[in-house]
């Protein structure tokens, strides 16, 4: 299917990700995969999206099974010759818009971290390598319960966050190295406190309003060269 343009969103049947699938089902042209680690719940999604007039496509992923992503990866390849949107609500090679769903949190808990991890989780310099043993001597921190006295906020959602909005930031740096002039353009983002199974019925907005800057960037134009390898909230670059 050379020439038509495809986007996935992972975790898309239910809260931001399903509220995703239908913006981009109405927004996007070219065709839409809803994502699932349950092919029973993405289907029944598909399907509710079917009633609403939206065709969204369906295809199980498991983002912790490599052979699910493998499977998925390859069967993109074979009939869109690659992806042109990602969306991580939840790698995959891809060529295009890849947004990952971080949140406003990553930076208030930043605000919280000693000045020492406040440097390394800034730095221009920090390697994915570095990143994650950052991550794992946070998570041996709080089962010892020492967290706090290394300079760790007690919020482990936030430093989760930390986590994927710095990641963010290393990928983009090194796209910026190796394929630079492809257009692709990887930010993360924070959907703002959307009525989620997670959130709660209390949060102040709905799923459709929560997907409103996943999509903004996921459907950045052709011409866009920013912005790129930033924390966007409210279609708007939160200064990191």
């Amino acid at each position: 299917m050379a020439g038509v343009r495809v986007a996935v969103v992972t975790g898309g049947n239910k809260g931001v990700g399903l509220a995703v699938v239908r913006a981009m089902c109405k927004q996007f042209k070219g065709d839409v995969y809803l994502t699932a680690r349950n092919p029973k719940l993405g289907e029944e999604a598909v399907k509710a999206l079917n009633s609403e007039g939206l065709s969204p496509l369906f295809h199980q992923l498991d983002i912790n099974d490599l052979t699910s992503i493998r499977a998925l990866r390859d069967f993109l390849k074979e009939k869109y010759g690659g992806l042109d949107v990602l969306i991580n609500n939840a790698g995959i090679a891809f060529k295009g818009r890849v947004v990952n769903v971080s949140s406003i949190f990553s930076h208030t808990s930043l605000s919280k971290c000693s000045p020492k991890l406040q440097e390394r989780f800034r730095s221009d310099t920090i390697t994915e390598d570095e990143l994650v043993r950052l991550m794992e001597k946070f998570v041996e921190d709080a089962k010892n319960g020492v967290h706090q006295e290394r300079g760790w906020p007690n919020f482990a959602y936030g430093v989760s966050k930390i986590g994927v909005t710095v990641l963010s930031k290393i990928q983009a740096r090194e796209l910026k190295k190796t394929s630079k002039g492809d257009g692709i353009l990887l930010n993360a983002c924070c959907p703002g406190w959307v009525r989620t199974d997670m959130a709660g019925p209390n949060a102040t907005k709905s799923p459709d309003e929560g997907a409103l800057t996943p999509v903004y960037l996921a459907l950045l134009p052709d011409s866009a060269d920013s912005p790129h390898g930033e924390l966007v909230s409210e279609k708007k670059v939160v200064t990191w």
